[in-house]
């Protein structure tokens, strides 16, 4: 397997600033960038099987010799990236921000002309709020828009069971005694190997000390669950009508995936969101939850097929 480069991006925030790292694929020159964001306690590695993909499918297809540039940040508290002062940074306007520096620097260095999203969870509520701001500065308009398992209306349900595990950071002897324990509150991610949930789950960790044989920990910052956990249903349910609002204003071609088991996305929410706003085309994956995590054939295929056509 190739392997992504890892960069950074100098963030402003109100405690003086941080830095958000982000893993680099494809042709650093690309003019055709496809920006993918992880879930809530999640990181970047978690599209490496997407980004692969990407690159060779536009290496063979008519894009032209600069190919495609594939982005998947660490958003600010997770893997590599800094973690915040103050925990209430660790919200949907803050991460737009740092979204909006990201772009700046990436169309600097190389500009930018065709945008594209893939956001998962938390990332596809991202994508929300930078499609559905037209006054926000992007570099040109997102083109075409994933959201995965994710829309304006969240399952009070699935917020208290993410909520009952947001924050424990864990201490684990191996990688397969960790990926055991995550696999435990993942299993509507659906069907994986051994060999795919491995891999899936070793970015997830980092040594607790620098000592040789230390133990492992969850990469993210326990803080982030902070205004997580000071949600309520009614402050959610008040959610709902600006993200409808967001969602309505969006212009992106859009494609919504769901889990068919999933507890975030109910059936009713993304049939709403098949027939208002960019009226996204809805594919479903069935014997999956929350979250399909883009690593299946049929998943990938889905995504590049829209993404590439």
């Amino acid at each position: 397997m190739t392997q992504p480069s890892l960069n950074h991006v100098n963030c402003l925030d109100a405690a003086g600033g941080h830095r958000m790292a982000y893993w680099q694929w494809g042709q650093p020159e690309s003019s055709h960038v496809v920006v993918c964001v992880h879930g809530l306690s999640r990181q970047g590695r978690d599209f490496d099987v997407l980004a692969q993909a990407l690159c060779e499918q536009a290496g063979m297809s008519a894009q032209g010799p600069g190919g495609i540039r594939v982005i998947c940040p660490d958003i600010a508290g997770r893997g590599e990236s800094d973690w915040l002062k103050d925990p209430m940074g660790y919200q949907v306007p803050a991460y737009v921000a740092d979204i909006l520096a990201l772009l700046a620097q990436l169309h600097a260095a190389s500009p930018i002309t065709t945008l594209d999203w893939v956001g998962t969870s938390m990332g596809g509520l991202i994508g929300m709020a930078v499609c559905g701001q037209p006054g926000l500065p992007l570099p040109v308009p997102v083109r075409r828009l994933v959201l995965n398992d994710v829309g304006p209306a969240i399952e009070w349900q699935a917020i208290l069971r993410i909520g009952a595990y947001l924050g424990e950071s864990g201490n684990f002897n191996t990688v397969q005694e960790a990926a055991d324990a995550m696999w435990t509150v993942s299993q509507g991610f659906g069907p994986h190997t051994p060999e795919q949930w491995l891999a899936l789950s070793r970015p997830m960790l980092k040594p607790v000390s620098q000592a040789a044989g230390s133990p492992l920990r969850l990469h993210y910052d326990p803080a982030i669950a902070v205004p997580f956990k000071l949600a309520t249903e009614a402050s959610a349910r008040e959610g709902e009508a600006m993200l409808w609002q967001l969602y309505d204003n969006i212009t992106a071609r859009t494609l919504l995936i769901r889990g068919a088991l999933s507890d975030l996305l109910s059936p009713e929410t993304a049939r709403a969101m098949t027939g208002r706003g960019p009226h996204a085309r809805l594919i479903e994956f069935e014997g999956i939850g929350h979250v399909p995590t883009l690593i299946a054939k049929d998943q990938v295929a889905a995504v590049t097929e829209f993404l590439l056509a």
